[in-house]
């Protein structure tokens, strides 16, 4: 049974990855993940506020001492003495390259033009195979409009795709108006891949406290739903490679993904739940569910259940909504209930 794919233009031997999690912040999980068969090994995202916001502290608490004193920068270290900004992230990067022998991609959450085109740099120098530009923009003014949201999007994405020549691939919002046409729009700006859907963590409130919560809440099925929707409708239409996240949890999940034309899964919840070696059990059981269903490859399987290939595409647009609402029971009473 043939399982490889191609994903970021990488050859790989199966299509089940891990995706941007924090387990690569330990080594030890990093090799476990290599021995459970990860094909690719994606790192966490490098936040540019945070690479910001450090040197300025920094710089900051280096700067006080001047004016207390005017023998303090006798005694005051300069900052360009001081390691700052991604060192931390890019020495991990090189541990990890060094560590395992499948490609290791590096994930950018930028906030400035020249913040992305510059540590997209940083990061294809300390030896990235690939990058992963996660495009995480809340946008929540009043003065941004669409038009604007996407068209900075996609100066990103060219300036990125200038400054660097290793693959990339673009994490996309679940919220554009209309996700294939931004997809095929950050194809022709250079991304050669793109993952479906980036997952927006909530804030929620306490109203006791009258605070603004955080908590992260591992992904469900549920959650796979409109990936399954948005990839059947890419697939067939924009020429790319599509990687589904959030939402597979075993091996069923990432059949569907298949089906309706990812050519990679990438697995987080599951294995933070599970551990690392949560992995390989996600493989065989993918293996023994396309060997008992006669399947000779993932080729053979990817996107049969695309719209652009399936019987009735009908199913992904709106008529299928009405229908659902027209025709939902409640089974539990025996009544029955319908919308007009």
């Amino acid at each position: 049974m043939d399982m490889s794919t191609n994903y970021m233009g990488f050859e790989l031997p199966h299509p089940l990855i891990p995706g941007a999690s924090p387990m690569v912040g330990d080594m030890d999980t990093v090799r476990r993940l290599e021995d459970a068969g990860a094909p690719m090994i994606i790192m966490h995202s490098i936040f540019e506020e945070q690479l910001v916001k450090e040197e300025l502290y920094v710089d900051w608490t280096l700067t006080q001492g001047e004016y207390n004193s005017s023998e303090a920068s006798s005694y005051l270290p300069t900052p360009y003495n001081f390691r700052l900004g991604p060192d931390a992230y890019l020495t991990q990067l090189q541990k990890i390259k060094a560590a395992v022998h499948v490609p290791v991609i590096a994930s950018l959450n930028g906030r400035t033009l020249g913040g992305w085109t510059a540590y997209a740099k940083l990061l294809e120098d300390a030896g990235a195979d690939g990058i992963e530009l996660n495009l995480y923009d809340l946008a929540l003014s009043a003065f941004r409009d669409s038009t604007d949201v996407e068209r900075e999007s996609l100066a990103i994405i060219q300036d990125v795709r200038k400054a660097v020549e290793v693959p990339l691939a673009v994490k996309l919002s679940p919220f554009y108006t209309s996700p294939v046409h931004f997809v095929a729009q950050a194809v022709k700006s250079g991304a050669g891949s793109v993952v479906i859907f980036n997952r927006f963590y909530q804030a929620d409130i306490d109203i006791e406290n009258l605070t603004v919560t955080r908590e992260l809440k591992l992904s469900t099925s549920d959650e796979l739903l409109p990936r399954l929707r948005w990839t059947a409708a890419i697939s067939g239409q924009v020429d790319c490679q599509v990687a589904i996240t959030g939402g597979v949890q075993n091996a069923r999940d990432a059949v569907k993904c298949l089906m309706v034309g990812a050519d990679a899964v990438q697995i987080v919840s599951a294995l933070l739940e599970y551990g690392a070696d949560h992995l390989t059990v996600l493989r065989n059981a993918l293996a023994e569910w396309m060997q008992s269903h006669e399947y000779t490859s993932v080729k053979q399987m990817k996107g049969s259940m695309s719209m652009a290939r399936s019987s009735e595409p009908e199913l992904f647009e709106r008529g299928n909504y009405i229908q659902i609402l027209q025709g939902w029971k409640k089974a539990e009473s025996g009544m029955e209930c319908f919308w007009s």
